[in-house]
Parts: structure tokens; sequence; C-alpha cells
């Protein structure tokens, strides 16, 4: 087993005070004695540190620019007079650089003292943590005392100076951190955090002289401002004006594990903070490399759900839904589960059972769910929620270059000068990778956005589209194509890179497909309302800006033809020659923490672990050998295939690892059916959720915090998860799998996650090279990690495709069964809100319902008037399929005719309203496009009561008062 690393102090990260030098050239200076060498472009500040000399400073870190306001970083250079800041003083060749003199010493003890004057502790009063930067600082000049008295104007609480006019009360009205203007020393560095690593510019520094203090908004409370609760500024705060609520209420951590992120798809980098086994706040880390220091308001503040009330901590078991739980031991559950399960395939055959893995497990729970079904079940009846999300990535994908995933890094964004964005909002869905592409935006690359709403993204502070492509839901391939035709027709193709990288034949095919008059702008504009010269003025720009990179999501793959849109911008990519170094590429924006690594490992029917399909024999080989166990060389059930056997009375019995596909999967009634027609239904998860209302045996799952393992995020990343706490429910995911193996009979023994991806390894080629030794000395390693690559693989592609040549494929607009009409005129899309994550079952239980307490209908004025709707009314949206009723909000943000919603929330259930209708490679569903009609409404559907009846009876727990979901 690989050793681990145990962390039992504080994680301690430099500062350097400044950002690193890109430049090649290399200065020597020599600080306080010691000669060291950096780039031409470095502050003495940060040479200073990395030649092991610390410098005073409060309003410098090296997570942004230079400021030099605090006065408190001077230095004495050799040959020139005065003392100057050495976070904005650049390093020159021989210069001879003291940190430490008398002069120095009392100047900033002065600047020091005079910070103290104004300052609660100069009062005796309470500080706040007594740790912070400034309290150290002051202890690091040797500040002893304070001349100028207690008497007179300051900035702190009433009754301790003669004139407090500058006093203000706390700012408590954020749920996650508090901002105490009496411990402001308006140093900028949280308004400097606010503009340059998130982008939201909410924060100002008000007033002028002595009246000088931040501000958020036009002087408003934080929780009523433009901020987004990033914890920027907090963590760069060095007073304690801005501090985590958790940190005033439980004391500084003692100790502290690095981690990774269990909400969105860019896996950021966290040091869990603790305080014996509880914790106390969640802190980026600045060498992860995925979010590089930075945070969103989920990952860094909404893990009260992990020790919410609500977790089901023991197994239950009953024998029909319409009973009460009752709790019973982990031996009992699993000995009833397991023998179930035998039943069932005795009784209805091999294939009555199956498994979906979990998009929020690691990727070593999700490998023992398909090795379970597959070895233990015998069949290949497994799926993983990227059926609903990004299936048709790895279809699409595949077909063209050969692999199933994203092409760059999230670094490769700082060398683009053309972001084009298609079906994705990173300002609400992956707002940590959104702040580098619109810093990026700021420094002058282009934004070219394809997208049927006005959405954060289009209109963002000092980072606004240039072109926003405002296209009717389900004409994603027209338009895309429409690009190619006007860089095919106009002659903005790369053709030595064609010549060289792609079949020359199949090029010429797809060419003078899309160079038909059919796809042309002003015929693809009947089509999607797209004016024809913005089409051409954004297939210009993409062709002829410089290094163009594509980044898309869900708004591209779930719709019915999901996988030819993915061709087209795989298509688009390879015909201007954007792939295959820094600044260029396609890239998915995968949804869930692990929703790539499911699919690595092995989740669909068709495949085993590394993409590769289960009918080829030499792979079987490996696992058969391995396992011991004949497997079935025909592909199994997909979700929505299991639900239709389940009506149908052959598949009998799911196990259900942390999904909810009853709230997350299309048309709810029939997966409810399907559900409800099953014999033996397992849910392992952390919350009574809406699917285990059709459960017959519950298994409390484990938080992200309490396992270990590895999550893959968007760009391939593999990161480490690292356990921090002991699991409540007693044992993590992959000890749940292995003791439900180990009850149907199979001899697993595995004895640390790290053995699981030594196994993953050893069958998997693009793994090869994994193991948790590396993954500890590196941080991080991106697949494919093998012989020819042995520390991973940042960028795809280099030189040439995965697949050999790159293929083009002819991408025909097909139009969605699904059409508007007199009944349903209107076409609804969905997608998600900054605050809230997924289906809510972790976010629902954090104070970010302040921001977002139920999922609201956006209809455009004009549609709202016509229905006689005002803002805030509720109304019925109804479909083919189904109908919900939800409040309306009415905004210019969607075009006339196009009404979207979140699905966050249970108590509306969107997807009730969601059709069958589905990708023709995937099955991914057509989430983004649906027909509806929207009415006033009086209160809630029937369906929408008898949904909560039967949610209330399903939670009843014999002994307890009723489970909450």
């Amino acid at each position: 087993m690989n050793a681990l690393p145990e962390f039992k102090t504080l994680i301690e990260e430099i500062d350097y005070g400044t950002p690193a030098s890109k430049a090649e050239k290399q200065v020597t200076l020599t600080v306080d004695g010691r000669p060291i060498t950096v780039p031409e472009g470095t502050s003495i500040m940060r040479a200073s540190m990395e030649a092991g000399v610390e410098i005073p400073k409060l309003c410098a870190t090296d997570m942004m620019d230079a400021f030099g306001s605090c006065r408190v970083c001077l230095v004495e250079i050799e040959g020139r007079g005065g003392t100057p800041a050495s976070c904005t003083t650049p390093v020159g060749e021989g210069m001879v650089v003291h940190t430490q003199s008398d002069r120095l010493s009392a100047i900033r003890r002065g600047v020091m003292e005079l910070y103290i004057s104004d300052h609660p502790s100069a009062w005796g009063g309470p500080a706040g943590t007594g740790a912070s930067e400034f309290d150290q600082v002051a202890k690091s000049v040797g500040l002893s005392e304070n001349r100028y008295g207690i008497d007179g104007r300051n900035h702190v609480a009433p009754g301790n100076g003669s004139l407090t006019i500058d006093y203000m009360v706390r700012d408590e009205s954020n749920p996650y951190f508090t901002y105490d203007p009496a411990q402001c020393i308006v140093c900028s560095r949280c308004v400097r955090a606010c503009e340059e690593v998130q982008g939201t510019f909410a924060l100002t520094i008000e007033g002028r002289g002595f009246e000088s203090r931040m501000a958020a908004g036009m002087h408003q409370p934080f929780l009523e401002s433009e901020c987004v609760s990033c914890g920027a500024c907090v963590q760069a705060c060095p007073t304690d004006a801005l501090r985590e609520k958790s940190v005033l209420a439980k004391g500084m951590p003692e100790h502290s594990v690095v981690t990774t992120c269990a909400y969105c798809g860019v896996g950021c980098s966290f040091k869990a903070e603790m305080r014996g086994e509880e914790l106390v706040r969640m802190v980026p880390w600045k060498d992860g490399k995925a979010n590089r220091g930075h945070s969103c308001v989920k990952g860094r503040f909404a893990y009260g759900y992990t020790t919410h009330k609500d977790r089901i901590l023991n197994p239950m078991i009953r024998e029909k839904i319409s009973d009460p739980w009752r709790e019973v031991s982990w031996e009992e559950a699993l000995a009833y589960t397991a023998k179930e399960f035998r039943r069932l395939q005795y009784q209805y055959g091999r294939g009555a059972v199956g498994g979906i893995t979990s998009s929020r497990c690691t990727n070593e729970e999700t490998y023992l769910v398909q090795k379970l079904v597959r070895q233990g079940f015998a069949n290949n009846n497994v799926d993983t929620c990227a059926r609903v999300c990004h299936s048709p990535t790895g279809y699409g994908l595949g077909q063209t270059y050969g692999t199933s995933a994203g092409t760059q890094d999230f670094d490769s964004v700082e060398d683009t000068d053309v972001i084009m964005v298609i079906g994705a909002n990173p300002s609400a869905a992956h707002p940590v990778f959104a702040s580098r592409m619109k810093k990026r935006i700021r420094q002058g690359a282009k934004l070219i956005v394809l997208d049927p709403r006005v959405t954060e993204t289009v209109d963002s502070v000092h980072a606004k589209a240039d072109y926003h492509l405002p296209l009717k839901p389900g004409t994603n391939v027209a338009v895309v194509t429409a690009l190619a035709h006007v860089i095919v027709t106009e002659g903005l193709f790369d053709e030595k890179f064609i010549r060289e990288r792609c079949d020359w034949s199949e090029f010429e095919d797809y060419a003078s497909f899309v160079a038909e008059e059919r796809h042309g702008p002003e015929e693809v504009e009947k089509l999607s309302g797209v004016p024809a010269e913005l089409i051409r003025d954004a297939a210009r720009l993409y062709a002829k800006g410089g290094n163009g990179a594509i980044y898309y999501g869900l708004g591209v793959t779930e719709h019915s033809q999901g996988s030819t849109t993915v061709i087209a911008i795989a298509n688009l990519a390879m015909l201007t020659g954007n792939i295959g170094r820094r600044g260029v590429g396609v890239n998915p924006l995968r949804g869930q923490n692990n929703v790539q690594g499911s699919c690595d490992m092995g989740s669909f029917p068709h495949e085993l672990p590394g993409y590769r399909h289960i009918s080829g024999d030499a792979v079987r080989d490996i696992y058969e050998s391995l396992w011991g166990v004949k497997l079935d060389n025909e592909p199994g059930l997909r979700i929505p295939n299991m639900l239709d056997a389940a009506v149908e009375g052959t598949f009998k019995g799911l196990y259900i690892q942390g999904e909810d596909i009853l709230q997350s999967d299309p048309d709810t009634k029939h997966v409810s059916a399907g559900l409800a027609a099953m014999e033996c239904v397992v849910v392992h998860d952390l919350f009574l959720n809406e699917t285990a209302n059709y459960a017959h045996v519950f298994l409390p799952g484990s938080t992200f915090l309490e396992k270990d393992g590895t999550f893959t995020n968007a760009e391939r990343r593999i990161n480490r998860v690292r356990k921090v706490m002991a699991p409540k429910n007693g044992f993590a995911d992959w000890e749940v799998t292995q003791k439900m193996a180990q009850a149907m009979g199979l001899n697993w023994n595995y004895a640390h996650p790290s053995q699981i991806m030594d196994e993953i390894a050893q069958t998997t080629p693009s793994f090869a090279y994994v193991s948790y030794d590396l993954l500890d000395e590196k941080g991080s390693v991106q697949w494919p990690c093998n012989e020819k690559a042995p520390e991973g693989t940042p960028i795809m592609h280099i030189g040439g495709f995965v697949r050999g040549k790159g293929k083009f494929i002819r991408t025909e607009y097909v139009a969605t069964d699904e059409k508007t009409g007199p009944r349903f005129p209107l076409l609804l899309t969905t997608g998600r809100i900054l605050s809230q994550y997924n289906v809510g079952a972790q976010t629902r239980r954090t104070d970010n319902v302040m921001w977002h307490s139920e999922d609201r209908l956006e209809i455009h004025p004009h549609d709202a008037e016509n229905r006689g709707l005002r803002d805030g009314d509720w109304v019925r949206l109804s479909s083919r399929a189904g109908e919900t009723t939800l409040r309306a909000l009415i905004t210019e943000r969607v075009s006339p005719g196009v009404v979207y919603t979140t699905f966050h929330h249970p108590d509306t259930q969107a997807n009730v309203i969601t059709t069958d209708f589905s990708d023709w490679a995937t099955n991914c569903p057509e989430y983004k496009v649906t027909a509806v009609q929207v009415s006033p409404s009086n209160g809630p559907s029937q369906w929408q009561e008898e949904y909560d009846e039967l949610s209330r009876r399903s939670r009843r727990i014999e002994g307890h008062l009723e489970a909450a979901e």
C-alpha cells in the first residue's frame, strides 16, 4: 500500500508578495548579503522571499499585482537615495538590497503605530482572531507602544474615544463572513482581489482621507451588493476586517489537509483547515493547478451539508415503498441486498439487475461499482449520470480526435486570443474558470458566445461578449455549420494544418458539404434567428483572431443532435488549426466534480475503463484473467433502457450510488414508473433523496471529507481527495461497495483506495503510471499518464491526433421532433445558477439558499404581457409530458418565445416537463428543448400535490420523526 502524507500541522503557504515574472532573461542581485538570480521584472520583495528573506508587508500578496500603498515593505538600495517600496521596485543586475537597518525599522514602527492608533487593538478591544497578518507584522517590527493616545477621531466603537463619527457597525449580512470597518486599514487588497482575481468589481474604497474605507457596491450590505461570495476578499484581507464567521465562532484552525472540492468539474484544490475533527474553513490552495488559489461560494463556504441534520447515518430497509423505513445493521442491510439481487437474477434472468455509478464519488468508488456489476452481476447493465450530460462529448470527440475528453488544461486560456463559449455559462456553473477567462478578456482577448440567453458570461463587468449569437434552442448544428461555411467559402481555413494533421479527402468532402448554399448564414438565419452578418463576423474573428479556444457545456450536448454538435465543434477547430498547442483547443466544461472520471472508469454499458469497447476480446482478457470471471461481450442497458425494461417487467433490481435520477433525469413520470416497477431499488447516498422515495434499501454514504481517493476534472486532471475526518456513517463509499461485493460472494480485499488505483493503472493504458505516490509528489497529473507521458499530458494532440489523422465528418442539421405549436408555443431551456449545484441536495442544505431559495421561470416581458403575468406571479408550466408550477421572473435575458428555469429544487421538478427525446448516438436527453405553454396559476399542480404526499409518506422512519429530504 502506498504511504500517505500526514498533515498534523497547519499548512502554511509562502506568500511571495507579488506575482512571478514570466521573463526568460535572468537577473542576479544581492539581498542582505545573499545572492539570488530571478527572472527580469521580478520585484525586490519576491526576490528577497525567494532568497529566504521576508520583508514585512500589508498591501502586497502574490495573488495580485503590486500596489505600493502600505509603506511597510520599504528597503534600501546601495547607490540610490530614499527607501523605495520593495513590492513595486523591480530587480536590477548587480543590485545590492538591504531589508534591515535602524532607519528602516524606525519607519516601519512609525507606520504601524499610525495604523494601530485607529485600530480596535489599541483600545484593548476585540481585534478578531489576534492571528491576522496585521497582528504578525505589528509584532515583527517590534511595536510596543501607541504614543497617539485614545482620544480623538477614530473608527472604533463608540465610548472609547472622544469623537467616533466615522464608526460603522459590523456588516453581518453575508451568511459566511463578517465585515468590521473598524479594522479596515484601506490597503485595498480586498478591492483588488475582487477586480483582479474574481473579476466582479463589487468592492470599492469610498470616501477620501480619514473617511476612507472599503464598501460593497453603493455602500450596501454585502448580501445586497453584487458580491458573489467567492471569498477572495476574505482570503486577501490582512486584518480581521473581513473574516469567516466560522473562524470567529470556533477559533483558528490547528491543522490542515489538502483535498479537492466536490462540486463542479473545475476540481479546485483546497486546504481543509481543522480543529480536531471539526472543519473550521476551506481555503483555496495556491498550488492547486486547476484553481490557482481561487474559489467560488460553493467550494469555499457551502460545506455545511456534510454535517447537516438530514444526513442518514444508519442503513435502512423496507419490503414495500409504502412501508416506513426500518433501521438495521450494516450486516443485515448488505445481506438483504445480496439475497434480493440473487433472487431477482434467479427468477428473472441474469440481466434483471444493474447499477448506476456516481459522478460525485471518487474514481476508485466508481471503478468498484462497474466492477461489481460486471464481475458480480455478470452483465454490463451499468450507466452513469454522464449519460444525461456529456455522453455526446465522448462520442463526438472520440470519432473526430480519437479520445473522449477535452484537449487543454485551464492554464491554456492565458494564451488564448479568441474565446468561443457555446451552450455554457461559466460565470454561473464554472465560476473559478470563468474568473480566469474574464481576466484574459480584460487583457484583450475577444469573446464570442452562442447561447439563447443573455447570460452572465455574455454581459459581465469589463468582460462583455464581442459577439453574442442568440440562437433558437435546437439549432446548434445549423449555426456551427454556418460558421464553418463562412470559413470555407472565404478561404479562411488552415490548409497547412489540415494537410499535415487530417485526412485531406475527408476534408474535401466536408468542405463541399458546408459550402452548400443551404448552410450559408442567410439560410441559417431563417432557422436560428441569428442575423447572418453576426454569424459571418463571428466566424471571421474565430478564424483570423489568433489562438482560438472553444469551451462548451450542456447547452451543446443535451440535444437530440448533441453528438452532431460536438462533431461540428471539432470540425471547426481542425478547420482553423486550433488544436495541439497552448491557447487553443476544444474544451467541454464538465458539470459534476467527477463526471469525467466516471466516464474514464468504464461506467458506460458498452465500455470498459479507458473507453475500450466491451466487444474487444483482448480488452476483456485483461479483466477476465484478473477478476477470474467470464465477461459478457454484449453491451448492457443504458439508464433509459433499464427504466423501459422495468416497466415491461424484465428489469427488477438497481444499485444507485450517489445519483438522484428521479430529479435529474428527464420525463420524471417515466422514471418514477420504472422505479416503482422494480422489486429491489438500493439507494446509496447522503440523504433520503427523491429517488429514495422508491427505494427498498438505503445505504448511508460518506462525504468527500470522509474518504480518500481521486477526482478527475474537466481538463483530465487527476486530483487527490484526502480524508480529513472519520466517516459519520462508519464507512467510506468504496468500503460499502466492497462489503456488498463480499456479501455476494466476491473475494474483494482492498485495504485502501490506493490499491484500487493500482488496479486501475495495471489495467488501463491511459492511467498506467498513475499512483498515489506520484499524485502526492506532483500534486496532480492529467491523463494520459503512461510510458509516453510519465508526468501526464496537459495538452492533447500535439503533433498529431490520438486516432492518427483528424477526421472531418459531415454535420447535417436535423430539426428536433420536439416542436412548438398552438398548444405549446414557447421553448423551454434549463440551466444552473451560481449559488446552487445540480439537484441541490448539497447546496440546499447550506446558507446558499439565501441567494436562491426557489426555482423561477424566466420569461420575456412580451410573452408575459400576452399572458397577463406580472413578476413574481405563480404560473403553470405545461408540456406534452406534464406540468408544474413556479413563480415567474420577467426579464429580457431570454428572447421572446423562449423561457428558462433551473432545476435545483425538488418541489418544482422541472423534469416533469422535459420529454423523452434524446441524442441519436448516446441517448443523452434533450433537456434544452421542450415545447411548453405558460399560463397563470393559483397553486401547485395535481402532480406536485400527489408527489409531495408520496415524499412525506416515503420518508417515515420507525421510531423517528419524519426525515427531511
